[in-house]
């Protein structure tokens, strides 16, 4: 039997567990500090950087023309089939709910205020940031793989003022008349349901709009797809700038900004109504 080591031996052994450990313990920390700390300020000092970006000139129009036709062209369409379902299903449930309180002239109303107040900027953002963000990120994150940021940043061309700028205010642009579209396709949609199917009376639903809607709530809806607009490029954007690891990396960032903008977009459309309704008085009957 050998004797127990004592001394340098056992001291390297144990050096070594400790380091092993105090290693886990580093790297558990560093991605808690990245997920909390560097990751928040990284974005955010992309969103400095690209505010300044743009009040540089010229203003990149050819760019923000072409983004604002791909925007169109691959959200208008998913945009009117979710909204016809989607005002439908609001029609059904709260015209069977105002049936039964006895007040099922006033369906129109409460549809307006659930369609144009919530569900028209969510739906918006979600498609946007699901169709047109992925889709941004998918190009950026393709461009910094291949080093053409880092080549245009060695020919002196600002990236941000280039390619994200433009983004950011197509995807800001496109969102307010998406929010328009869902808004119109969302009430006609529920229209037709509360009349065809739940026996309610046209002129009803039409009078009832302004029993309880009003113009600030269609303001501050556009307002909300307008800020939406603006997470759903920047954060497409910062994922794309930031991607690495070939072609695999360019899919995870994809699949980040999905995930980062929808709780972002949730979190701003929780502050946003919480505002409003402290602001601006609700309507009476």
């Amino acid at each position: 039997m050998s004797a127990p080591e004592t001394g340098i031996g056992a001291g390297r052994r144990g050096g070594r567990k400790g380091d092993g450990g105090s290693a886990t313990f580093r790297k558990i920390g560093d991605g808690a500090a990245n997920v909390v700390v560097r990751e928040p300020g990284r974005f955010f000092a992309l969103c400095l950087d690209t505010g300044r970006a743009c009040f540089v000139w010229p203003f990149q129009w050819r760019e923000f023309i072409q983004q604002a036709w791909f925007i169109v062209s691959v959200t208008v369409v998913p945009t009117m089939l979710v909204a016809i379902p989607f005002g439908g299903v609001l029609s059904l449930q709260v015209g069977g709910l105002i049936r039964q309180l006895g007040a099922q002239s006033y369906t129109g109303a409460t549809a307006v205020v659930a369609i144009v107040r919530e569900a028209s900027p969510l739906v918006t953002s979600l498609l946007v940031a699901g169709a047109a963000g992925s889709a941004m990120c998918a190009d950026i994150g393709s461009r910094k793989i291949r080093e053409e940021i880092d080549a245009m940043e060695v020919l002196g061309i600002n990236p941000l003022h280039r390619l994200v700028v433009p983004r950011m205010f197509a995807c800001a642009f496109v969102a307010l008349f998406l929010n328009g579209l869902v808004s119109v396709v969302g009430l006609l949609g529920g229209y037709f349901f509360n009349v065809m199917l739940q026996g309610g009376t046209p002129g009803a639903y039409l009078a009832s709009f302004n029993a309880i809607a009003q113009l600030p709530d269609l303001l501050q809806a556009e307002f909300k797809a307008f800020v939406f607009g603006i997470t759903a490029g920047l954060v497409a954007a910062y994922k794309g700038l930031n991607a690495k690891g070939g072609p695999k990396g360019v899919g995870d960032a994809v699949n980040q900004t999905v995930v980062i903008t929808f709780m972002l977009l949730f979190l701003e459309n929780f502050l946003i109504s919480t505002l409003y309704f402290q602001f601006v008085p609700s309507k009476g009957m």
